[in-house]
This record gives structure tokens, sequence and C-alpha cells, in this order.
């Protein structure tokens, strides 16, 4: 049976991008440097992958200089929270960009709201009852 594993983003700033994903209640769940490559990935979750859980590898590029350009064909994370509005002021009050203030669906009544991490990647928070 086939499963879901990751999805890779390019960072700038590893601390930076681990403290935002810390405040959606994410953490570290390994990290490997690549010398020869000149390149750090770390995999990030919600637990300790025993069930399963697709994750985000956050990959490094010691010598990459400038800011990466999101592409325009991604759209975002989804992750889905107990509780969208307090989240989203965990992640206010943790200096973080609220581009969406939680609330319904358009058209619908499941709670939503957009945040984008220090690189500018969406995240989608679900409310999940």
């Amino acid at each position: 049976m086939s499963t879901f594993l990751h999805t890779m983003v390019r960072i700038r700033d590893i601390d930076r991008s681990l403290a935002f994903y810390k405040l959606l209640g994410m953490k570290e769940l390994r990290r490997k440097e690549v010398r020869e490559g000149r390149y750090t990935l770390v995999f990030i979750g919600f637990d300790d992958n025993e069930h399963g859980q697709a994750e985000i590898e956050l990959t490094y590029n010691w010598d990459q200089e400038t800011d990466y350009e999101v592409g325009t064909g991604f759209g975002h994370f989804a992750i889905g929270v107990p509780d969208v509005a307090a989240l989203v002021e965990t992640v206010r009050s943790g200096g973080g960009k609220v581009t969406r203030e939680a609330g319904p669906l358009k058209f619908g009544t499941i709670i939503i709201a957009f945040v984008e991490d220090p690189d500018g990647y969406k995240i989608e928070l679900i409310e999940k009852t």
C-alpha cells in the first residue's frame, strides 16, 4: 500500500521556520546535515510518526543568498486543528502573519483561517471538532 510521506519546501532560516511551525503545534522529528551537498534537511510533524503521518521537509541550502520565490502553482498546506480562532491568536502573538481571520468557509459552515510561514508558504487551518 502506498503512503503519502512528506512535502518539501525550501527555507532561508531554520530557526525562524521552526519557531513558526512550533506555534502550530509541530515539532522537529529529525534532522540531517549533508556537508558535501551544503544543505540541511529538517522533518517536522505533530507526533513521532508512529501513525504514518505526512510530514513537512524543510530544506535549508547553506549558500542560498536570496529569498526563494514561492511558485505560482503552489496552493497551501492544510492542518486540522481543534480551535482555529485560538491558534490564529497563538500565531499572531508569536509574530506570525495571519492572512485570513478565522471564520466560516464561504457558502459553508466549516471554520477556516489562513496563516503564512516566514518564507511565504500559506497554511490553511481547518477546524476539526
